[in-house]
């Protein structure tokens, strides 16, 4: 049987997920459709439940309902529970399976591309939104032994310290750049410097200079913050590397076959 799986979200035109799977689908020579799915937040449950009538084996999942589909599941991981979001479903049994693997995403893109990388140094995150909690829970269980994290509002990132403990410290964004010496990576998980927002204003004068800097945002690929790094001779790592990874887990589960991250599927997505 052709197997189905597909994205969900509202808005849903901008994915590249269809582009990802799509290449993996023609590479592996499989019978499968991944398709892309408008759904609003009033018809996610209907969805939910209809889908896999149709045939879907599970679908991903992107804003604005992470959250709301990981309430919805009968089982969760231990990384969803830790985000208290997932972005992959999978339906079996007549269950609903739900799973984050935005921070395996996070850290497989790393691991590739900055393979020397002590894992257990301080790390430093930009922002406290729902894609920090991902990157902050997979770098605490990479061993990390400390992340320091700061943020235009003061109370998100507190209240993230909280939730994640003692080696997660808090620092004021207006002195963001005053926390750069003594991390060997540094984060950014805002939507400054992504196309059509401002950029992120950080002076790197103090960041040590084998520190690796890595931005999620890959529209545009190098963002300024990136730009910057690179000319002073740091490591950078972009952001497409993660949206690529993360998918890995849940083509895995649907269409039954081990998908490899290689610079044809980067072309292809960015096509």
């Amino acid at each position: 049987m052709t197997r189905l799986a597909g994205v969900i979200g509202d808005p849903i035109a901008h994915s590249r997920s269809p582009r990802l799977h799509g290449h993996w689908l023609r590479r592996y020579g499989i019978d499968g459709h991944y398709v892309p799915l408008h759904v609003r937040a009033e018809d996610l449950e209907a969805t939910l439940a209809l889908l896999p009538r149709l045939g879907f084996a599970g679908i991903n999942v992107t804003i604005p309902h992470k959250e709301a589909v990981f309430a919805l599941a009968d089982e969760v991981t231990d990384r969803a529970r830790a985000v208290g979001a997932a972005n992959t479903l999978t339906f079996r049994d007549g269950r609903i399976h739900a799973d984050n693997t935005d921070g395996y995403g996070f850290l497989a893109n790393l691991r590739q591309e900055a393979p020397g990388r002590d894992a257990r140094a301080p790390a430093l995150v930009l922002g406290a939104g729902g894609a920090a909690r991902g990157v902050i829970a997979a770098l605490l269980d990479e061993g990390a032994e400390r992340v320091t994290l700061t943020n235009r509002s003061a109370g998100r990132a507190e209240a993230l310290a909280e939730l994640f403990g003692p080696r997660v410290v808090t620092h004021p964004w207006e002195r963001a750049a005053e926390a750069l010496p003594g991390h060997a990576l540094v984060v950014n998980t805002t939507s400054l410097g992504m196309a059509g927002n401002p950029p992120l204003e950080l002076d790197l004068t103090g960041l040590d200079p084998t520190a690796t800097v890595t931005d999620i945002v890959y529209t545009p690929l190098e963002t300024p913050l990136l730009a910057a790094a690179r000319a002073r001779g740091n490591p950078v790592v972009d952001g497409l590397g993660m949206l690529l990874h993360q998918a890995v887990p849940g083509f895995r589960a649907w269409f039954g076959a081990e998908p490899q991250v290689d610079d044809a599927l980067r072309a292809a997505v960015m096509a």
